[in-house]
């Protein structure tokens, strides 16, 4: 490689880590054995820990308890396979925040290669959507509501 060729990929490189701090949605990139390599800003505003309390732990840091074997298997055959469907499809589960409160996110997974396409890790776009999952759930329970009660014998007519 040149050197030219060298200065262009350490510029580009320098851009890259200038964009996944100034995005608005999370950030994590993880190892082939899911430990967090990367942690911008807005995880640590959607998740509650610093980047040094992130760094080096596992995704179990925000993932609950009781999906954790799920994640597991998925992780480690994404990571055999090389292949996963949440490039194209966003996938939504539940996820934990430092306090112990519980979130809903949103995300889209892409693969990490290196220059010889041997698999270095996984990257996770992750959105907050606590808010607006707790919004239609309270509409969900709403709508319930008011069926019931337009059910109802007693109802006058």
């Amino acid at each position: 490689m040149s050197d030219a060729e060298t200065r262009m990929r350490a510029g580009a490189s320098s851009d890259v880590a200038r964009f996944v701090s100034a995005i608005g949605d999370a950030v994590v990139v993880a190892d082939p054995e899911g430990a967090i390599t990367v942690w911008n800003p807005a995880a640590e505003r959607i998740f509650g820990f610093a980047a040094a309390e992130a760094l080096g732990r596992t995704l179990d840091l925000i993932t609950p308890e009781r999906h954790r074997r799920r994640h597991w298997d998925g992780y480690a055959k994404t990571m055999q396979t090389g292949i996963t469907r949440y490039g194209a499809e966003t996938l939504r589960v539940p996820a934990i925040h430092k306090d112990g409160s519980q979130l809903s996110i949103a995300f889209t997974v892409g693969m990490v290669r290196d220059a010889s396409d041997r698999i270095t890790g996984i990257v996770a776009v992750i959105r907050d959507e606590t808010e607006r999952w707790t919004a239609e759930k309270q509409l969900r329970q709403r709508v319930a509501e008011l069926e019931a009660a337009s059910d109802r014998p007693d109802r006058a007519s």
